[in-house]
């Protein structure tokens, strides 16, 4: 293994990605301010898919964004 930094990405985000990562934060955000405790089992169903879906989002976004990354899986 070498001391070598991968290149920088090639140019800023596009808007999608922004708004794709404004959702992640906002879907984080609503998840953080709920009170777990007080979720029915489909409510927290309904919060753990969510953040699930803008995980896989978000890494789909890195790998985007440094395609000469292997692949995050």
């Amino acid at each position: 293994m070498t001391n070598e930094q991968p290149p920088p990405p090639t140019g800023p985000l596009t808007p999608m990605q922004h708004t794709r990562i404004d959702f992640a934060r906002r879907d984080l955000e609503y998840a953080r301010s709920e009170d777990l405790a007080q979720l029915d089992a489909a409510g927290l169903i309904l919060i753990v898919e969510r953040l699930r879906h803008r995980l896989g989002d978000i890494l789909d976004l890195v790998e985007e964004v440094l395609p000469s990354q292997p692949p995050i899986r």
